[in-house]
């Protein structure tokens, strides 16, 4: 019979960061992960932010594979017919070290998989986990293959839909209200091509997302970031509008319509689909969060839910990499102790509270409810293209002064649900 001092369930960021973290310390630690390879089956719109998580992994970040460093913001909001974009750029965003990069996730957790490898944990691919192993009601390893695998500790890394932590009962199933689903092509293109396109300069890159009609009006959005030689772009849609639009939302069809809007058009023109993928994301916040520990158990990453939409920016691989970190530092205390308790384990719940990712969630917990309302999606992009449709309409006769054009829009009612949103936006 196998003994680890720890494993490892999914070799995505949360699970590769606790193996990195406990490998140094000289745990013994396996990894098991279902894909052909870690990052294979790993899927996210492609941005890191790096600020957060810097100084959990000094060593990294200097070799690290990633793509550009994110020195232009933007925001589109789309009608039917047309579109408004408004775009930010800040001396702050290309200072050293950058904010945040663009990444391919492929790419980053196989070479993040060698780097913990290196440190010396165990890492298995096409390993399938079937089931928690108990005993006297704490989890003492895992069933995987035909086998059964012991250890100290089970970290459940394995994904939104974590089979793991349900069956150690400390989640239920992921519900359609707190989930969304995200399509995404990756679209090679010439890097002199996207520098032209978004007037960039080396290693500098763009960050953009659409909200409204991308989405026919649904709650969620689209993306879109520069990589070197190549474009990420895709679509989120909360799983519950998909389910109960009328009529019936097709994914693939939404992201079709969306790469033949004129504005995305004209930035992926000629260049060739080498990527496609489809991800389940959490959408529920902090109110959706999943137990986090138990007897002989921890729960990171997506896996507990912890990724994070709050309109501007959608984050959740820093949230992974933190978390596993953190998850790893629970273990390591509970060793010293000769506990693995969920009494000793509760130390990585204090360790969440007491850093970025407990205390983000916290703060942004009303952000779900809020970006709920369906105006921010159908009515706000119509009203504000109409609004820019006549300020810029020039008309065969004289044109009507700036204050009549857009007052005819702002009538009473109008501005009385304009105020009854912004007194919930003021949640966030």
């Amino acid at each position: 019979m196998d003994k680890f001092d720890v494993i490892i369930v999914g070799a995505g960021l949360a699970g590769l960061a606790s193996a990195y973290t406990l490998a140094q310390e000289g745990l013994e630690v396996l990894v098991l992960e279902r894909g052909d390879y870690p990052g294979a089956k790993n899927v996210t719109g492609g941005r890191l932010y790096v600020n957060p998580v810097r100084d959990l992994f000094p060593d990294l970040w200097g070799n690290a594979p990633l793509e550009r460093f994110i020195a232009h913001e933007g925001v589109t909001i789309m009608a039917r017919e047309r579109s408004i974009t408004l775009n930010y750029y800040g001396n702050e965003l290309c200072e050293e070290p950058h904010q945040s990069y663009s990444i391919l996730r492929s790419k980053f957790d196989r070479w993040l998989a060698e780097q913990t490898e290196a440190k010396g944990a165990m890492l298995l691919s096409k390993v399938k986990v079937d089931d928690l192993i108990m005993e006297n009601g704490k989890i003492d390893g895992v069933l995987a293959g035909g086998d059964e695998l012991r250890a100290d500790v089970v970290i459940a890394c394995d994904g939104v839909l974590s089979l793991i932590s349900e069956k150690a009962g400390l989640r239920q199933p992921a519900s359609a209200h707190d989930s969304a689903v995200g399509l995404k092509e990756v679209i090679e293109i010439d890097t002199a091509l996207i520098n032209a396109r978004f007037n960039l300069e080396g290693d500098e890159g763009v960050a953009r997302l659409f909200v409204g009609e991308v989405t026919r009006g649904k709650f969620g959005g689209g993306f879109l970031y520069t990589n070197k030689e190549s474009i990420s772009l895709g679509i989120v849609v909360g799983i519950k509008d998909f389910m109960e639009g009328e009529p019936a939302i097709e994914a693939p069809a939404v992201l079709d319509e969306f790469k033949l809007r004129p504005e995305v058009a004209a930035l992926i023109k000629g260049g060739e689909t080498v990527e496609y993928s489809a991800h389940v994301l959490p959408e529920g916040g902090f109110k959706a969060l999943s137990s986090l520990y138990g007897n002989g158990i921890l729960v990171a990453g997506d896996a507990a839910g912890l990724a994070l939409n709050i309109g501007f920016t959608v984050r959740g691989m820093e949230y992974a990499l933190a978390s596993g970190y953190y998850a790893a530092q629970a273990v390591l205390k509970a060793r010293e102790a000769g506990d693995f308790s969920a009494e000793t384990l509760a130390i990585y719940k204090s360790l969440l509270e007491n850093s970025f990712v407990l205390k983000d969630f916290k703060n942004f917990q009303e952000a779900p409810g809020v970006l709920g309302n369906p105006r921010f999606f159908n009515h706000y992009p119509e009203l504000a293209g109409n609004i820019m449709r006549d300020v810029y309409a020039v008309p065969v006769g004289s044109k009507n002064r700036l204050y009549p054009t857009i007052k005819q829009y702002m009538t009473l009612g109008e501005m009385w649900s304009i105020f009854k949103d912004l007194r919930k936006v003021m949640k966030i």
